[in-house]
């Protein structure tokens, strides 16, 4: 009897077909992350000048089909719509993972879904240990959940770090289990009154346009009018409409039939993620991140139970949760380290999922809706990412040179036929 192939190491080399994919999402996510930097600054400033009740003003303008219970402010657009965008492509990415990617098999997702699910529950952990402390409200023990691929991946522009593909492709993969948790607790925990013939109205859609995939139908004009009014009857019937879009992109197809070029979940999440890398999420940012950062409010966020379960539980808790969590399960599964790695690189990847930005301000919102509390907790977010990602800089360029000699030799192309000669002189790899 033959023996089973050695298993590749854990952050080994990623095959040919998966690095190109993994290097299309990151580019896109790291120019959006930029512009999500941006953003951010722009609304931080914005609202601490004289100039912050035009801010305000802006932000709460309401518009909109009031027959239809869509008369929402521009806040609140950007949150319930344009992010629904967002949420369609995190689904068509955790699809594509759970089919063809690293989330395909029980033996390739068990490291990624362990250390997703501890850098999960962890922060979640360390923010009801502080504010049952501080006598706070056990509220927003969702919001240091979240990693926001974007703002890491912007970071490490920044900080011109050379990370191996293989530590950012892992980054990806627990970023989109998150995401994927993260809608799970919006869709259970952050429900308001429910109207449930709208809600069947929008299951009923769900399951045309699952039709239309099994069917082959192809052409926008049937998913787009259908996708808007799934997304509309899902906001009436009170879960948050988010859900919809995550609901749509896990039901688009992501294999190839014969004769197809793309998939329609490859080619719609290759349409849609430049739109929301680039305006949905930094217009969300925009109309989020607008705290005051008076000593006074900063004053409050260290002060106040809230905000300061968040700190602790984003930089603190998925720092632990994160780096414990893969540790562990490296253990468990017997999974061999790549040799040019070390369990500090792991660490440094840890510190840097401690970015939290677009989903915990998201559901900072839903937790703490119109109250003052609220803003503390956005301040807090912003206190956390920053405090995560100064950590990630001193962490991750310690070890730059190493990184930068590793990419080094993924690149190399001496016979310039596009394929880096890595992937042909390693065996049973396949370009």
């Amino acid at each position: 009897m033959a023996a089973a192939p050695p298993r590749a190491p854990f952050l080994g080399l990623l095959s040919w077909p998966e690095r190109q994919v993994v290097a299309r999402a990151l580019r896109t996510e790291t120019v959006g992350g930029l512009v999500l930097l941006a953003a951010a600054v722009v609304a931080l400033v914005w609202a601490n000048t004289p100039f912050a009740s035009t801010y305000t003003a802006i932000r709460d303008f309401h518009f909109g089909i009031p027959a239809l219970g869509l008369d929402l402010s521009v806040g609140h657009w950007t949150s319930d719509g344009l992010l629904t965008v967002f949420f369609l492509v995190a689904g068509i990415e955790l699809k594509r993972e759970m089919v063809v990617g690293s989330l395909r098999t029980p033996a390739t997702a068990a490291l990624p879904v362990i250390a997703a699910a501890c850098g999960m529950a962890v922060p979640a952990a360390f923010y009801a240990a502080t504010v049952a402390a501080g006598g706070g409200s056990m509220d927003g023990w969702a919001v240091p959940m979240a990693t926001d691929i974007a703002f890491a991946l912007a970071v490490l522009a920044v900080i011109s770090t050379h990370l191996p593909t293989a530590l950012r492709a892992f980054l990806l993969t627990l970023a989109v289990v998150d995401d994927l948790g993260a809608i799970l607790i919006i869709a259970v925990f952050f429900t308001s009154d429910l109207n449930y013939w709208a809600l069947a109205g929008s299951f009923a859609g769900l399951l045309v346009f699952y039709l239309l995939q099994r069917l082959r139908v192809r052409g926008w004009w049937w998913y787009l009018p259908l996708g808007m009014t799934v997304w509309a009857l899902m906001y009436n019937g009170g879960i948050h409409a988010t859900v919809a879009g995550v609901a749509m992109g896990l039901i688009l197809r992501t294999t190839r039939d014969e004769g197809e070029q793309e998939s329609p979940g490859a080619r719609t999440g290759y349409l849609l993620h430049p739109l929301s890398a680039g305006i949905c999420v930094p217009l969300f940012a925009l109309f989020a991140a607008g705290v005051s950062i008076s000593g006074d409010a900063l004053g409050q966020v260290f002060t106040t139970p809230e905000p300061l379960g968040v700190i602790v539980g984003l930089v603190a808790g998925k720092i632990l949760g994160i780096f414990a969590g893969t540790y562990l399960a490296a253990r468990f599964t017997r999974a061999q380290l790549n040799p040019d790695l070390a369990w500090a690189d792991v660490f440094g990847l840890a510190t840097l999922a401690g970015i939290g930005f677009t989903v915990a301000l998201l559901i900072g919102e839903l937790a703490f809706p119109a109250a003052a509390v609220g803003e503390h907790v956005k301040a807090a977010v912003l206190i956390a990412s920053l405090t995560a990602a100064l950590l990630a800089t001193l962490l991750l360029r310690r070890r730059n040179t190493l990184y930068r000699r590793l990419c080094e030799e993924e690149n190399v192309d001496q016979d310039a036929d596009g394929i880096p000669d890595i992937y042909q002189r390693t065996e049973g790899s396949s370009p």
